[in-house]
């Protein structure tokens, strides 16, 4: 498995994950049209039960999302901060070691969101609000750093172009990184994301991947989010419900070339593979070891 330059602790909440410990961040969607579940957990009981089944298969992050990353009806910062606000102070009432993830970029519903318990702010635009930043360490919140390509929030790429993907990746993440440090984000609560399908088209997410143990050279923890995305769909010719294979493969890279935190719609098959790779790796015995001993 990659190494990069420095795997230190990562710090979010109440835990504390070692430098070749995987993380699984599933997906909660507290919306009425997102792109795969098509609003199975926008009601609470549903959400909730969710939650319970995704904590129990080993997810240690719940990302939270008010608003449809894709183009759709406008959700005003107040609508999102109704369907994320109350819901997460549930969660932290019913789980309280569980990490609370909010996927947003807004920094009002960001501090909302805090006043009620998350413990993270994944901002998966890339710094389009830059006051999020400044919520995340006045409430010593962790800060996901993504690179979106520039685009605004809900809206896709059309014919974007980069000399150099990956160097704009790094320019852009880090950059956010560096700038939340000085703004007192404790360092420890920082990952950086290349933001697959965000800004790009199939063949930079396919390059984002290969090259991705540039951004774990960086030294910072590096948080993916491959489930289910246009990218594996292009890339296999697969819809939506079908790309799971795809998905399950691209981890196993992203694994290997140094990712460590994964944002996931399927819990139970991600952390079978991310397993089986620690162990191919060195960094995780088998769970058992009967074979030649009897």
């Amino acid at each position: 498995m990659h190494s990069g330059t420095d795997r230190g602790t990562l710090r979010l909440g109440r835990r504390e994950f070692t430098a070749y410990e995987p993380v699984i961040m599933a997906i909660v969607n507290r919306t009425p049209d997102s792109f795969y579940d098509q609003g199975a957990t926008f009601h609470d009981e549903p959400a909730l039960a969710r939650v319970e089944q995704a904590v129990a298969e080993g997810a240690a992050i719940i990302d939270i999302g008010g608003v449809k990353a894709g183009p759709g009806e406008e959700v005003t910062a107040e609508e999102e901060a109704r369907r994320t606000v109350g819901f997460v102070a549930e969660v932290r009432r019913r789980f309280p070691d569980v990490v609370i993830s909010v996927d947003t970029w807004r920094h009002d519903v960001g501090a909302a969101v805090c006043e009620a318990g998350a413990d993270v702010l994944n901002d998966a635009w890339g710094g389009v609000d830059p006051k999020l930043a400044e919520v995340a360490a006045r409430y010593g919140a962790g800060l996901v750093c993504t690179h979106a390509g520039g685009v605004e929030p809900r809206t896709r790429p059309h014919r974007i172009a980069y000399d150099d993907v990956m160097a704009d990746i790094l320019r852009v993440t880090v950059g956010l990184a560096e700038r939340a440090v000085a703004l007192g984000v404790r360092p420890d609560g920082i990952m950086i994301d290349p933001g697959h399908d965000f800004g790009k088209n199939t063949r930079h997410s396919l390059e984002a991947t290969r090259r991705l143990a540039e951004m774990s050279d960086t030294g910072w923890p590096v948080l993916v989010s491959l489930s289910n995305k246009d990218f594996v769909g292009e890339t296999l010719d697969r819809p939506v419900k079908e790309r799971v294979i795809g998905t399950l493969a691209t981890t196993a890279v992203s694994a290997w070339l140094g990712a460590r935190v994964y944002r996931v719609h399927e819990v139970a098959e991600t952390r079978q593979v991310l397993d089986m790779v620690a162990s191919i790796a060195g960094h995780r015995a088998p769970a058992v070891a009967r074979r030649g001993l009897a």
